[in-house]
């Protein structure tokens, strides 16, 4: 994973707690714009996943769900982007990030804008140092 994707990876884990340019040789239907037959198809593995799912994992997907649909579109894509980088990370980023995507969900939202105004005022160097010491709501910002 490059330098350069921490800070968006780190962003994403504030705002949820994830600008690319995607190379998109066709458009894309909208999801009403799919016959039933294809709505069916995708739609099948979701619904297995979530009749065997505990309910706790059901209601933090109705809560993303939520979530998602009030974002714009600028931080839609910007959360696309936070998880392609995280698919793409080595196994030990993947767990830090894990680590402060657990302590985020627990911090309030008062908790969670003063680290994210605290995150934007720190230069990207400062940001890996605090990433790499365990990143927001697990080690203390770096001084400025």
């Amino acid at each position: 994973m490059n330098f350069q994707s921490w800070p968006l990876i780190a962003a994403l884990a504030l705002a949820f707690g994830a600008n690319a340019q995607e190379t998109q040789p066709v458009e894309m239907p909208r999801w009403e714009q799919l016959s039933p037959a294809q709505r069916e198809a995708l739609s099948t593995p979701l619904r297995e996943r979530w009749n065997q799912a505990a309910y706790e994992q059901r209601l933090r997907w109705l809560r993303q769900a939520e979530r998602w649909q009030h974002l714009s579109p600028e931080d839609r894509k910007a959360a696309r982007k936070g998880l392609r980088a995280y698919r793409q990370a080595d196994p030990q980023t993947r767990e830090k990030l894990r680590d402060v995507f657990r302590n985020l969900r627990d911090a309030s939202p008062e908790q969670r804008a003063v680290l994210r105004e605290k995150w934007r005022s720190l230069s990207p160097e400062q940001r890996k140092q605090w990433l790499d010491a365990g990143g927001p709501g697990v080690a203390p910002p770096p001084e400025e």
